[in-house]
């Protein structure tokens, strides 16, 4: 008997999780599987972070938080996003969550309506259409291929607003893809979104310091997209601490109480030791960040250039994050005599048999041409599984 909602079933299954499952499934049975499905950092969290933490619990840190987090974190943020953004806020424009997708989620329940329309660029982080569905709203999909570095136009924003968007995703620097958006190409989006004075942007920034082309812009550094712009961000990726589970949105105050007011009647506030180790994040010495982001730059310049080498993958060089997302549909069609890939999805399953290297297909990134790859592992990971890729498909014919 199926009893379950018409909500869930509406719902499809995360992509990059179930990828993640077989790969540890295979490694339990002892294989050697190189993991490049996952979307976190190799880096543990800096000692003085974790320091911040243990204090914490000492000091009794151990009851509830204030829905949207205790005043301090919230004034962290405040001072960050002034300090690095340019960008003012109070800390009641700040909302603290169970990290940076319930943040996103949050947003989305409580500004989307049943019918409302939603514009996701793809490629997108797999979730994103998913969260407008659960709202009951519709994604309205605008695709960028790699010949546009997977960016989308003014042209084809404009093109996809209708009296019923409500909102724009933006995510930049990208998951899937590592693109980056400048400053120019954001006043381009901003001068058409000015037209439409209906919808709001969710930034979601969560990769803003895994950035191998300058400063992080923002779209909500235009005077016009400031009240319409949700940012998202998070410590997850650029403190190595994904399983703090520490998210906030910055924005407008409407929207903030809003989402304050649906947090507390599901979550409440988030961890509160993970808060005070956050709050040292923040407020404490950034040279770990930079080391990282170093790191992943020099990763980042290795799989390209590898990645290149392979006959039939096409390649662009992503600006930021810690993804590769090389077009590989000259493949489909083609056989190891056993078996035949009908497409990426089919590409990433048997790379994951074969070469025991684990990837995600792009089809449930809204790319179906593609495949992703995550260089956030070692320089000896990298090298090695892509020999084994290349090794792999060259036995397709």
């Amino acid at each position: 008997m199926n009893q379950l909602s018409d909500r869930l079933n509406s719902l499809s299954p995360s992509a990059t999780l179930a990828m993640s499952q077989k790969s540890s499934e295979l490694k339990a049975q002892g294989i050697d599987v190189i993991n490049l499905s996952v979307g976190e950092p190799d880096f543990n969290t800096p000692d003085h972070i974790k320091e911040a933490a243990k204090k914490a619990i000492d000091d009794n840190f151990s009851r509830y938080s204030p829905v949207p987090g205790y005043p301090a974190l919230r004034n962290a943020i405040v001072e960050k996003l002034k300090k690095e953004n340019g960008l003012e806020y109070t800390a009641a424009q700040i909302s603290c969550a169970n990290g940076a997708k319930q943040s996103v989620c949050n947003t989305i329940l409580v500004l989307v309506n049943p019918g409302d329309e939603v514009i996701v660029p793809a490629p997108y982080w797999v979730s994103y259409p998913e969260m407008v569905k659960m709202a009951e709203g519709t994604p309205v999909i605008v695709s960028a291929g790699i010949e546009q570095d997977f960016k989308i136009t003014p042209e084809q924003l404009e093109a996809a607003i209708t009296p019923k968007t409500k909102a724009l995703i933006l995510c930049s620097p990208s998951n899937p893809t590592g693109s980056v958006y400048t400053k120019e190409e954001l006043a381009g989006l901003s001068a058409v979104l000015a037209k439409h004075p209906q919808v709001i942007v969710i930034a979601d920034e969560i990769y803003e310091h895994i950035n191998y082309i300058g400063a992080h812009q923002s779209i909500a550094q235009f005077p016009e997209m400031k009240e319409r712009t949700v940012i998202v961000n998070g410590v997850s990726k650029a403190y190595a601490m994904t399983g703090w589970r520490i998210g906030f949105i910055a924005g407008p105050e409407w929207i903030v109480k809003a989402c304050n007011k649906l947090q507390g009647q599901y979550t409440s506030g988030p961890c509160s030791v993970s808060q005070k180790a956050a709050e040292v994040a923040y407020t404490g010495t950034q040279e770990p960040v930079k080391e990282m982001q170093k790191a992943f730059q020099r990763r980042r310049d290795l799989i390209v250039k590898l990645a290149k080498e392979i006959p039939g993958f096409e390649v662009n060089v992503p600006q930021g994050a810690f993804y590769l997302f090389p077009k590989c549909d000259a493949f489909f069609g083609k056989s190891n005599g056993e078996r035949k890939i009908a497409d990426s999805d089919d590409l990433a399953m048997y790379l994951l048999e074969e070469a025991h290297v684990a990837c995600v297909g792009g089809a449930s990134f809204g790319a179906p041409e593609c495949i992703r790859m995550s260089y956030a592992t070692s320089d000896e990971n990298i090298v090695e599984a892509i020999r084994r890729i290349k090794e792999a498909l060259a036995k397709l014919k």
